[in-house]
Parts: structure tokens; sequence; C-alpha cells
């Protein structure tokens, strides 16, 4: 196989593991946070700024590439490793909760989901065999069945309904997936209905090759909520693959997810909030573009190592984001992507030492959320 997990070692105060997924295009360490470089760019960032802040793969998005520049000519280029020049592994979205987040006067029936592009309005109509298609031609090595990620507050009848038909397509994603160097995860929804995420995670199970993940979290419930899902689905996945917690990435859920048998996160939040003008730090957001950084002339975390710390103050970035600077977002996201990768690398040491929930403890009792 191209593909393999390897379990290293597991906390004995967790549960929580390291371990190490091989790919085509080179081994993952895990637990992984994960970038998210929606349009083949992580935004403002180069790939040699991901490599520096220890990167190991990041994830781009079907639907968007789809719209533009379009599959065809990311495969004319040679797939998105070399359209984006990045050599390390990248995951592909299937593009279902874009298309329902998104997209305008969406249709959903059991053959697929009608929508107008939110870019032009132009109407397309996706299927599970399509978004199959694209993440084949877009050459990513993770790919991601297309699912509906029904919304916080749906009915079980609705939720029920949706489940059944992401179950549907996940069978025939199935059976038009076979790229040897591509691996299929099936995605595990149910909404809030724990019968639901049950027999969704075993209808998943005959599917999850080398991998299986967690979607429909993270969608506005309150995050005690997403943590008892987690800790109700944890007896049920499956051991010997990578389990994927699809959109979730603040400091404190990657502590509370990875200490429940989380493998691999990813969330836009890091760099979002960085082009608004927030940081992360230790202690919790720092709002830089506020005017009490005016004249402060330290770095955002004095024992941070990324480059932006080493190089420049809290008075300059905020001077650059109230400037309307593009570099003021691109330094914060540098910040910001390496406070995550950081701390993960902070959770490998402590599941090593197996004292994961000490450090989490110890960790959220001095963290603002």
């Amino acid at each position: 196989m191209n593909f393999s997990y390897e379990v290293k070692k597991v906390c004995k105060q967790s549960g929580a593991r390291i371990g190490v997924f091989h790919t085509p295009h080179g081994d993952i360490e895990t637990p992984v946070f994960m970038p998210v470089g929606t349009q083949a760019t992580v935004k403002g960032l180069r790939p040699e700024d991901l490599k520096e802040l220890n990167a190991q793969i990041i994830l781009s998005n079907t639907y968007h590439l789809y719209l533009r520049p379009g599959a065809d000519i990311v495969a004319k280029a040679g797939g998105l490793h070399k359209f984006m020049n990045w050599d390390r592994p990248i995951l592909t979205d299937s593009g279902g909760f874009q298309v329902f987040s998104l997209a305008k006067l969406r249709k959903i029936s059991p053959d697929g989901v009608e929508f107008s592009s939110h870019i032009s309005g132009e109407k397309h109509f996706m299927t599970p065999e399509k978004a199959i298609d694209i993440q084949n031609k877009l050459g990513s090595d993770i790919i991601m069945a297309f699912d509906i990620c029904s919304n916080y507050g749906d009915s079980h009848k609705e939720a029920e309904k949706s489940a059944e038909i992401t179950r549907q397509w996940l069978e025939r994603c199935y059976a038009v997936q076979k790229n040897e160097n591509q691996m299929l995860f099936p995605i595990i929804q149910g909404n809030f209905y724990m019968d639901l995420r049950k027999k969704c995670i075993q209808d998943c199970i005959p599917y999850a090759k080398c991998g299986i993940a967690i979607g429909g979290l993270s969608v506005g419930e309150p995050k005690e909520l997403m943590y008892k899902i987690l800790d109700e689905m944890r007896p049920d996945l499956p051991e010997n693959m990578p389990r994927y917690l699809m959109g979730v990435g603040s400091p404190d859920c990657l502590l509370e997810g990875y200490a429940r048998g989380i493998d691999m996160m990813d969330c836009v939040l890091p760099t979002r909030i960085a082009r608004n003008g927030t940081a992360f730090t230790r202690h919790g957001k720092l709002v830089i573009k506020n005017a009490e950084f005016a004249e402060d002339f330290r770095p955002i975390e004095d024992d941070c190592d990324c480059y932006t710390c080493k190089h420049y103050t809290r008075a300059y970035l905020r001077h650059l984001i109230k400037a309307g600077e593009m570099l003021g977002g691109e330094l914060l996201s540098i910040h910001n992507l390496r406070h995550l990768t950081k701390l993960t690398e902070q959770i490998k040491q402590a599941i090593w030492e197996d004292r994961l929930l000490d450090f989490k403890e110890e960790y959220l009792k001095d963290y603002k959320i």
C-alpha cells in the first residue's frame, strides 16, 4: 500500500496517540495541525514559510478550485503539488461543506446537489462521482467523500435523512475511487444525535481503509457539546488509522481534541483572525490592533520562536494592520500557525511522557477562551 499508519505511543493518562501516517509525499507524525490553503495557497504565505513553522501537510478546497481555476488546469500543471510548489502531503475536502454554506439556491437530491456559484451565479451540479473526479485531477494525497453537513438545530428526522444520503454517496465515492496514490476518508455525520453518529460510524468503517473523518462539529454548538459527542463516539472509532476532526483548530480545542484520541485537525481560524489583527498567545487572544499596543515594542510572545516574534514588535504589527498593509496579516498568520504547530509539538512531548492530562490542565488554567 502507498498509505499506512503506525501507532508509536499511547498516553497512559488519556489514550491520546502519537503515530506516523505514511503517504506518497512523505510521512506525517500525528497528532498534526494542518493549515488551510483554500485556493491552493495558505493566504499570504510561501511554502518556505510553512515549512519553517513545521507544517507537515496542508489542505486545499475542492469547491473553490473546481470553480477557479478549474480542475483541468490544475491537472495540466501536473497536479496541486506542482501547481502550488508544495512537495509535502495535501488533503482536499470534497466541497460538500462549501456547497451547503456558500452556494446559493442549492437543491439536494439523492443524485447530488444543484447549486449556483457564489462567484458568478452560474449553475452547477455536483455528484459524488464528480467530487472524486475533481480530486483525482487535483492529485491530492488524501481525498474526502462527498457528504451533507447538516445544520446545528436540525431535527432528528432531518439529520437522519442527511446521514442516509451521506451513506449512499459514500458508496458511490468508493466505487469510483481507483487512484492508489490517493486515500479516501469517509466522513462521519449524524448531527448531535448519538444514535445517528454511531450508525454512521458503522456505515463508514467498511470504506475506511487508512483514515476516517468526523464532520459536522464546530458548526455553532457550545464547545462542551462537541467534546461530549467526541467522548461518546470514541469507543466506536477504529484504532488502526488516523482520525481527522474537520474544521476545528483553536488552541483549547487542539488540547481537548488530541486528548480524546483525535490525530488530525485543521481550521481557517489562525489565518482569518490574523488578517483582522488578532494573535494567539499562551494566555488567549491578543488584539494587536488595539490602541494599547501603539508603543509596545515587545514581540507578541517573548518565548515564541516564529519569524515574526524574532523580528517585529507589537507596535509595528499594529501599525501595519491599522494602515491596511498586507504584511501585517502575513506576519500575524506566521505567528498564529507557528503557535498551533508548537503547541502540537508540546502536546506530543506530553504524550511521550504520559502526562497529557496534566499538561492540558496546566495550560487551560491560565488560558482565557
